[in-house]
């Protein structure tokens, strides 16, 4: 069955809009594991928008055995409190690291690597992750033509980026753009490597993107805790779940 992994850079920037504190992102994150969640994931960046540093060593601690998701771009030097993304790697040991190529001006992740280009800079911070023993998931377009590279670099997994799908789902163009995904999906399989997928998913799209077989993990966040402010955050952490449970009943 495919994990959830509940993204809470959402919960943090609406609690840096103040300094009380609240909502709190430790918090959530156990809201969500009782909820059902498998697993949170956090998308610190340089400017501190949302998640901070302190909250990655927070959840880290809380966690345990629960796995943690730390996105980011691994290029991402030291700025002011932030202590650049591979340090903050490196402290934290995280069960997963999703490298993802967002520039700082960026408003949200919204295209994947280039391996052509980058997979050479790429190469050792794989390999100096997988040592430290964590999953190295690279963000994917799914028509990229650098699957075979995301392999041969050593990833373990791809994250399929959906907004493509999310974008297409519900008009004509659906099911042309919903098997490109699966065809990706398929092929990263094949050379060996896991799949995760996300990027605006919600309750409309998700059941359809989760009968791709082999579907290890969604990462979910801006939608969810959309519905969250209208349905309460563990029952909306549910809805998602149950989705991905009766596909996971349906294969």
């Amino acid at each position: 069955m495919t994990a959830l992994s509940v993204n809470l850079n959402k919960i943090a920037l609406l609690r840096n809009s103040r300094l009380s504190g609240i909502p709190s992102v430790t918090q959530a994150a156990q809201v969500a594991l009782a909820h059902g969640a498998d697993g949170i994931t956090v998308h610190p960046r340089p400017d501190l928008r949302h998640i901070r540093p302190t909250d990655v060593y927070e959840l880290a601690a809380m966690l345990g055995e629960v796995e943690l998701n730390i996105e980011g771009n691994p290029f991402e030097g030291a700025l002011g409190d932030y202590p650049g993304f591979l340090e903050l790697v490196r402290k934290v040991r995280p069960a997963q690291c999703t490298l993802v190529p967002d520039a700082q001006d960026q408003l949200t992740s919204d295209h994947g690597w280039d391996l052509q280009r980058d997979g050479t800079r790429l190469k050792p911070i794989i390999d100096e992750l997988k040592a430290r023993s964590i999953r190295v998931s690279l963000f994917m377009d799914a028509d990229s033509p650098d699957l075979d590279l995301a392999a041969a670099l050593g990833a373990d997994r791809v994250e399929l980026y959906t907004e493509d799908y999310a974008q297409a789902f519900g008009t004509d163009q659906q099911e042309t753009v919903f098997q490109r995904y699966a065809r990706a999906a398929e092929k990263a399989q094949c050379l060996g490597l896991g799949v995760n997928a996300g990027h605006d998913l919600n309750l409309d799209n998700l059941a359809m993107m989760a009968t791709i077989p082999g579907l290890a993990e969604v990462s979910i966040g801006h939608a969810l805790v959309a519905d969250a402010l209208m349905m309460g955050l563990g029952e909306a952490v549910a809805s998602y779940k149950a989705i991905l449970v009766k596909a996971g009943i349906e294969a």
